[in-house]
């Protein structure tokens, strides 16, 4: 294979990029790493093979492209190829195929790319596997053909010196010596068979005179049995009619069997449906007064509710007053209060004026008083101390009273709204119930429709299991009738032959078989029709039940819903009773909380801790106004040298005094008046007075009232009880109805079946006086078809007696052609089992293996021994002792192993240094790919050395470019890839690669 041109569209590293190779000899491929010298390469590769570094296709498009396209032309064996493949981003690759004729080029692509890879392999003659182990060194993988197996590195060895036609030629020769081998032996077999044939041909003629005398007696006897089974035939047939009537008459009086036990299993039904009906509506009297007790009841709890109602509407309007009244009482005694105080206040003053006035002369006195009055202001603020902390407990505690008071008035507010809530709530009670009974009678109704639906389905059932074996009757009748069809077309043919013993019948037995099969063929018709018209009625009987329970399923389907419908009203219902007692537990407290809040009975410890401090406080005896007034008087005797002057303030005081107080009690007994007439007369008294009269009136009474509600749930069911006697009454006369409608049925049914019955007793009677022929038909039968199995065997044996005299003759000639025919085919198959043996693998191509190897280890010496200064020696071997080889018998077994010895003797090749390694391959490949273009025939002309360089040093580097000029002149075209500068400098022809923006560029420089 010599490279002409090679074209690239987006493939790798390049975008668009042409190399031409015309006029190229040695050139090296050089350029930076990544720069893209490799992807030239590869390119060849994926173009012919399909093959390249990268996993997958669209890997090897250039990024941002959306296809590639590589066109390579080549020669190969004085021919001129041209490859293009290309391949879209996620679709399949194409794949073109071209050979020059003159100036154009001619496609030779087969239909498909596989087809066309196959085209192109059988071209060229050399695969990817062999080419990458022999011309071409890849980049990493210089060491290709050593680490293969032996076995491997063999088979190269074969694929390259075109080897495998001999394991093609001894494939074939294997098979034909296959096919003489089996041919031989089967004509042996017959020869065999042919003499046996032979020798027992000799009594055939005098066996064949005696047959024919034993066939005429056997024919005439066979005549008279025919015409007694003719006669025995008719009297069947005549049974068999009478048989089918009574087959028919006995299903008929069957159904109407069934019916009539239906039809009294329905009137049972109703006459439990009428007793049941008749014992509820004989208890009327007692549903009447029970029904009648219900609606007493009723009514007297709507007359209770609505006391109910007023008595709480009356309660909250007295409480509303009463808390409107006590809060103007408390507003009078607080101004009450206060104008008191001022009149003692006034008092007090006054008393003080007076002592004052009265005291004016005691001035000798005045400083005895004073210290007396000293004194007793002492005293007063001893108490004041111990009377201090009692005052301030005593105000705590009027202020958690009031706390406890507004906290129980809050609780008394929530208690209203909680009673009226739960009041609302009852008054639908009564509207509940009637919704309860509602659904409950829908559900009784449903439930009745559902058990009629089960029965209509045990039915359905009953009659789909009768159609099915109507069915299966149906189908075996029409198999029959298939069969004794086809039989009569048989008969019907001229030269027919018997269904039983498979000989041609003459006239009279063709019509005594055809009529024979036709009455067969009305009988198994006739059973077919009636099966066809039960199958009819019973379909129509199915369709009916199935229309009515699908009509039954939709008038059930609201059956579920209102199952669950009842249980929540029910739990609502017992939610009512739960209600009722809330009601009565909330009027209890409400009224514990008015009894308490109008007689004080809260916070009682702090009423007591109160009463306590208040009687501490009365046995002090501490007053505040006394210790005021003793002060004062401490105060007045200290300013005893104005005396004069206090006189005057006193009697100014006295004037403003004595014209206060009368306004002041005027005052009070006013607001003393006011309080009378607002606690006895006022329009908001009578108004309570009025309302708690009003209360009396209503006399309501909740113990009363729950006892009544309680009658009211027992005596519910009277409510049902009365509607379902109401649904009695209606139903009974229906029921009534039906059973006489069923008696009328069940009637006219057993007269049908007594009908019936007599026909069956007929037919039984005409069946009894014509006895049953079967017995003897069979008898006859049998006789007749024993008598024709003779018949036949004696006809086959007279046939087949006169066929073997025949074939003696044509055996005879036969044996004689094939004794010389079986020496032929021995003579072949030792020929083709020797041709086997030298063309396998151990023949003609390990021989050759073997005479190419001397060559090969030759030359690969030859170029080792001038890369390395003859420091290294290669050795090829191909055969070595096997594991189980013993010092008696050594077993060799075949092999290529590839022994490397340097000055220290053999050892590994993995030992060897990176250099050493490159070295001794590239001297094998290059040795290879020599010899390879030395054999005859062969189209490798084209050595690639892809990088392995870097691992040389600058002596190994020449002795590599010294014996890559040695072998030159053998191959048309050798092509180096290297980075390195001081390796490129040493070829004159260079393809320059330079990795740019738009992708990677050629330039060629020689």
């Amino acid at each position: 294979m010599i490279p002409i041109k090679l074209t690239l569209k987006n493939f790798l590293s390049y975008r668009e990029a042409t190399l031409d190779f015309r006029g190229l000899h040695t050139a090296c491929i050089c350029g930076a790493n990544g720069a893209g010298k490799s992807s030239l390469l590869e390119a060849i590769t994926w173009a012919i093979w399909g093959k390249s570094r990268t996993e997958s296709e669209d890997e090897a498009i250039h990024a941002g492209a959306s296809d590639v396209r590589v066109d390579f032309i080549f020669q190969n064996n004085e021919e001129v190829y041209r490859i293009i493949r290309s391949k879209g981003r996620g679709q399949s690759s194409a794949l073109e195929f071209q050979i020059e004729s003159g100036e154009n080029f001619l496609s030779l692509t087969e239909k498909g790319v596989r087809a066309t890879q196959q085209l192109i392999l059988h071209h060229i003659k050399l695969d990817y596997d062999t080419f990458i182990n022999s011309a071409y060194l890849r980049q990493g993988r210089a060491d290709e053909f050593m680490i293969r197996r032996p076995a491997e590195r063999k088979q190269i060895l074969v694929d390259l010196l075109k080897l495998d036609r001999y394991e093609e030629l001894a494939q074939q020769a294997k098979d034909l010596s296959k096919q003489f081998k089996i041919q031989a032996e089967q004509i042996e077999q017959n020869l065999i068979a042919i003499a046996q044939q032979l020798e027992a041909g000799k009594t055939i003629a005098a066996e064949q005179e005696v047959l024919k005398t034993t066939l005429a007696q056997l024919e005439q006897n066979q005549e008279t049995d025919q015409k007694q089974l003719q006669h025995l035939q008719g009297l069947k047939q005549q049974r068999h009619t009478w048989e089918q009537q009574l087959t028919f008459v006995r299903q008929q009086y069957q159904n109407l069997s069934q019916d009539c036990d239906r039809i009294q299993q329905d009137i049972a039904t109703t006459e439990a449906q009428q007793q049941q009906l008749w014992q509820l509506i004989s208890q009327a009297e007692q549903i009447s007064t029970g029904y009648t007790q219900y609606l007493n009841l009723q009514k007297q709890d709507e007359i209770l509710t609505a006391e109910f109602q007023a008595y709480q509407e009356s309660q909250q309007e007295r409480q509303e007053l009463q808390q409107k009244l006590t809060k103007e009482i408390n507003e009078l005694n607080r101004q009450i209060q206060q104008n008191q105080a001022q009149i003692e206040g006034l008092r007090s003053q006054e008393q003080e004026i007076q002592e004052t006035l009265s005291r004016g002369g005691e001035v000798a006195t005045a400083l005895a008083q004073f210290k007396s009055a000293k004194k007793r202001l002492k005293e007063l603020d001893n108490l004041q101390l111990e009377a201090s902390p009692l005052l301030q407990r005593r105000t705590g505690l009027q202020t958690q009273l009031d706390r406890a008071q507004t906290k129980l008035t809050a609780r008394l507010e929530e208690l209203y709204s909680s009673e009226t809530q739960l009041s609302t709530q009852i008054a639908t009670t009564p509207q509940l119930r009637n919704t309860v009974l509602q659904v409950e009678e829908e559900i009784e109704q449903l439930e009745k429709k559902k058990v009629y639906q089960q029965r209509v389905q045990e039915k359905g059932l009953e009659r789909r299991n009768f159609q099915e074996r109507l069915q299966e009757n149906q189908r075996r009748y029409e198999k029959q009738i298939g069969e004794i069809s086809q039989k009569i077309e048989m008969l019907k043919v001229q030269d027919a032959i018997c269904p039983l013993c498979d000989r041609p019948l003459d006239e009279t037995h063709s019509q005594h078989v055809i009529q024979k099969t036709n009455t067969e063929y009305q009988e198994v018709q006739e059973q077919f029709w009636m099966i066809r018209e039960q199958l009819s009625v019973c379909e129509r009987e199915l369709q009916i039940l199935r229309q009515e329970y699908t009509q039954l399923s939709k008038e059930l389907a609201p059956y579920e819903v209102l199952l669950q419908q009842r249980g929540q009203l029910e739990a609502r219902l017992e939610a009512t009773d739960e209600v009722y007692d809330r009601l009565y537990d909330i009027s209890e407290e409400k009224k514990q909380l008015e009894r308490s809040l109008e007689r004080g009975l809260y916070a009682v410890d702090l009423q007591s801790e109160l009463r306590e401090i208040e009687i501490k406080l009365q046995e002090l005896n501490y007053s505040e106004q006394t210790h005021a007034l003793a002060r004062a008087e401490v105060d007045r005797w200290r300013w005893a040298e104005i005396k004069s002057a206090k006189l005057e303030d006193a009697q100014r005081r006295q004037g403003k005094i004595d014209a206060q107080k009368p306004q002041l009690q005027t005052k009070l007994d006013a607001l003393q008046k006011s309080l009378d007439e607002l606690q006895t007369t006022s329009p908001l008294k009578q108004t309570i007075d009025a309302l708690e009269r009003e209360i009396i009136e209503i006399g309501y009474n909740l113990e009363t009232h729950n006892n009544l509600r309680s009658s009211l749930r027992q005596a519910t069911s009277w409510q049902l009880r009365h509607q379902e006697l109401v649904r009695a009454q209606t139903q009974y006369p229906q029921i009534c109805d039906r059973i006489s409608s069923l008696t009328q049925t069940l009637t006219g049914r057993k007269a049908d079946r007594d009908e019936s019955n007599s026909q069956l007793a007929q037919i039984v009677k005409q069946i009894e006086q014509c006895p049953d022929p079967t017995n003897d038909i069979r008898i006859v039968e049998e006789r007749i078809q024993a008598r024709r199995r003779q018949l036949d065997e004696q006809l086959s044996l007279v046939g087949r007696l006169q066929q073997q005299l025949t074939q003696l003759e044509t055996l005879e000639s036969q044996y004689q052609e094939q004794q010389s025919q079986i020496q032929v085919l021995k003579r072949q198959y030792k020929i083709h089992d020797q041709l086997a043996i030298a063309f396998g693998k151990n023949g003609i191509p390990t021989l050759m293996i073997e005479n190419v190897l001397p060559q090969l280890e030759a030359e690969t010496n030859q170029i080792l021994a001038r890369l390395t200064g003859n420091q290294f020696h290669v050795q090829f071997v191909t055969q070595k002792a096997g594991k189980r080889a013993t010092k008696k018998s050594t077993k060799m077994i075949d092999t290529l192993d590839i022994l490397i010895a340097d000055a220290n003797g053999t050892r590994p090749y993995e030992t060897y240094s990176g250099g050493e390694a490159f070295r001794i391959n590239f001297s094998i490949r290059l040795a290879l790919a020599r010899l390879l273009a030395q054999q005859a025939g062969t189209s490798l002309q084209m050595l690639i050395v892809d990088e392995g360089f870097g691992t040389q040093d600058s002596d190994g580097c020449e002795r590599l470019i010294a014996a890559i000029n040695a072998i030159s002149a053998d191959f048309s075209c050798i092509l180096t890839v290297t980075h390195m500068p001081q390796f490129k400098e040493a070829f004159q022809t260079r393809i320059e690669v330079v990795k740019t923006a738009a992708g990677s560029q050629l330039r060629l420089s020689m």
